[in-house]
């Protein structure tokens, strides 16, 4: 059973400057610093253009690879983007089905970003399990803040 959750985020920066540094658009450290907060190994693989497979990636305790496998449902720039998980990747190994995949399939993690004044606001909307809800609940707000710092960081 998904839930969705909700986070948003106002920072003092341009949207087109939120937007690349969450995407990692020109510096792709800048998604892997804000996303370090839910794997400190989190990195990606692929294109963030529509229709594309994107690799959401990190390392294990033990040290396997392992991630989601998700496509890009959208991406507007500076306004929207939509990423659509079908599926998990254990170490090289795309997982398409099965049931660890039924609980992520199809779900949903959408950002919309606003800008009024010099200001972004962020919304995420998200789909999670039950079981993974908590988790999200308490890590996202986090993860958001440091790409909070990093936007408002001067150039």
């Amino acid at each position: 059973m998904k839930k969705k959750l909700q986070f948003q985020v106002s920072i003092e920066a341009p949207v087109g400057r939120v937007y690349d540094a969450m995407l990692g658009l020109s510096d792709k450290s800048t998604y892997e610093q804000w996303t370090a907060l839910f794997n400190p190994t989190s990195t990606y693989e692929g294109s963030w253009d529509k229709g594309n497979k994107m690799l959401f990636l990190g390392v294990d305790d033990q040290g396997e690879k392992g991630g989601m496998v998700s496509q890009i449902a959208e991406n507007i720039p500076n306004q929207f983007v939509s990423i659509q998980h079908v599926g998990l990747l254990q170490g090289d190994k795309e997982i398409m089905e099965g049931p660890d995949v039924e609980q992520w399939a199809n779900g949903f993690e959408n950002y919309t970003f606003t800008e009024a004044d010099g200001r972004t606001t962020i919304m995420v909307e998200l789909d999670a399990t039950e079981d993974f809800s908590a988790y999200m609940n308490e890590t996202y707000p986090g993860a958001l803040e440091k790409l909070k710092a990093i936007c408002e960081q001067p150039s």
